[in-house]
């Protein structure tokens, strides 16, 4: 079959790429503010939604670019929301650099307890099922390249029904590296066999997925999900919606 564009590989992100990890966490945010009874120390549960995503944000970046260790992100994208928290009991805090914040053994209570909700939601972003048929029918190697955790992805995968699309998985975790490093993109090619002339990167994350994969020298396809001003010049394509890559590839 004749494809109009030269591409044998697909390199795929999958959070808020196909996987809704966004929307998932978003449900499993209010199942742990319900099972930890945070109603306790917040007036409004939006106050403590509001810095989880503000804190969390800021941390995956650090992460991506190998500023901060997964241990830290772990219990710090926790710590930081929980202690603007009010009235948590002694037991549940600890002293650190001369201030009272909610104790690492209570935010790894936490997170374990979203980590696990999540990673058992379903919830994909639209069309990510049909576009993944579609390019298994083109007879497209696809390989799944991400930064999330090893344990967590798989739940994911298997959660979503995802999983039964890709012929390679690629984490970061395993490459030894984040995107965008360089060395994520020698170890994806590595295990892939793929070749980097014929092969197209897909994502959301203009720095993660878009810059790192063009500084490889990867064409790159541009998720723009949020439909936001264009935040980069290293894409080649761009698309608002997995329908449009549809018609594209």
């Amino acid at each position: 079959m004749n494809r109009p564009l030269p591409y044998t590989d697909l390199f795929i992100d999958f959070d808020d790429t196909l996987y809704d990890t966004h929307g998932n966490a978003v449900i499993a945010l209010t199942e742990i503010f319900e099972t930890f009874h945070l109603n306790a120390y917040f007036e409004h549960p939006e106050t403590f939604y509001k810095a989880y995503w503000e804190t969390n944000v800021r941390l995956w970046e650090q992460y991506a670019h190998g500023e901060i260790e997964r241990e830290y992100l772990i219990v710090e994208r926790f710590r930081r929301p929980l202690s603007i928290g009010k009235n948590w009991p002694d037991h549940l805090l600890e002293e650190i650099d001369g201030r009272m914040v909610v104790s690492e053994a209570f935010c790894l209570e936490v997170s374990d307890r979203f980590l696990d909700c999540c990673a058992t939601k379903p919830g994909v972003v639209e069309g990510a099922h049909e576009l993944m048929t579609y390019l298994r029918q083109r007879g497209y190697r696809i390989h799944m390249a991400s930064n999330g955790f090893h344990e967590v992805q798989y739940k994911k995968l298997k959660a979503s029904g995802l999983n039964v699309y890709f012929d390679t998985i690629i984490l970061s975790e395993d490459a030894g590296a984040n995107k965008p490093s360089p060395k994520f993109f020698e170890y994806a090619f590595n295990i892939s066999g793929a070749d980097r002339k014929t092969t197209l990167m897909i994502g959301d994350n203009p720095d993660t997925d878009i810059r790192g994969a063009h500084n490889f020298g990867i064409k790159t396809l541009f998720f723009d999900r949020k439909n936001t001003a264009p935040t980069t010049t290293d894409c080649d394509i761009t698309v608002h919606s997995l329908k449009e890559i549809m018609e594209i590839l």
